[in-house]
């Protein structure tokens, strides 16, 4: 970490995101810093890069994200058929669990 700007970040080793993630990616704290730029997975994005792991944690951020954002169903599975499932070898296991995370979001 660089005390310069005081930015703490995670490395996250291996993760399978959407395909056309880069074109969604969000700039943060946009008036923070003059010269640096910080850029993060889009909503959806971010919620389907915590599919394949599916640990506890994961699923309770993607709660928070489906409250906080709030995620449009639709374009979460759209984009998980279109754009992540492709790249995934296991794909039964991750449909299935799509299907679950898609019930447990829409019953609130």
């Amino acid at each position: 970490m660089h005390k310069k700007y005081g930015v703490y970040a995670q490395h996250v080793g291996i993760v399978t995101v959407p395909e056309n993630y880069a074109d969604r990616l969000t700039l943060m704290f946009p008036s923070a810093y003059r010269t640096l730029s910080l850029l993060g997975l889009e909503a959806h994005d971010l919620a389907l890069s915590k599919l394949e792991r599916n640990s506890a944690r994961d699923r309770e951020d993607v709660k928070y994200l489906a409250r906080a954002v709030p995620l449009d169903l639709a374009v979460l599975e759209g984009r998980y058929f279109s754009e992540l499932r492709p790249y995934l070898v296991n794909t039964e296991r991750h449909d299935l669990t799509l299907r679950l995370w898609l019930e447990m979001l829409a019953g609130g």
